[in-house]
């Protein structure tokens, strides 16, 4: 079972990149799969997360609107399309799959989640916003 992130790199402010998140041994409708980034000194948070049961997504204040998550169940491959990129956003962008998203009950927003109960993680790929 493999989490494999790609697609990070340098960019300018104002830019778009699209990363992926390829999954081996599993396949990408049978679990919740979320991103997540941790910049440096920071801790890690969730970034987005697309649910196992229907297509909803939900996402972090910071990421509505500019990020977008999209399922492609023939590649079993989820992409964060990232846009309106700041240097904020510099970090390291990981995918982990689990059993639920955990969100604001009405809402499209996160709450925050429960690490534990992370059942995969990719290793992770960086993106670094150039101002």
């Amino acid at each position: 079972v493999q989490l494999m992130e790609s697609g990070g790199g340098l960019v300018q402010a104002g830019g778009s990149l699209t990363l992926a998140c390829a999954a081996s041994g599993f396949t990408v409708d049978v679990y919740a799969i979320g991103w997540f980034r941790q910049a440096p000194g920071k801790e890690r948070e969730e970034v987005v997360c697309a649910s196992r049961t229907d297509n909803n997504s939900f996402y972090a204040e910071f990421a509505m609107g500019r990020f977008a998550i999209s399922k492609d169940i023939a590649k079993n491959t989820v992409y964060l399309q990232l846009n309106s990129l700041n240097s904020d956003d510099t970090a390291v962008y990981y995918c982990a799959a689990w059993g639920g998203c955990t969100y604001a009950t009405g809402t499209h927003y996160l709450v925050a989640p429960n690490y534990y109960d992370m059942e995969y993680w990719g290793k992770g790929t960086l993106v670094t916003v150039s101002s």
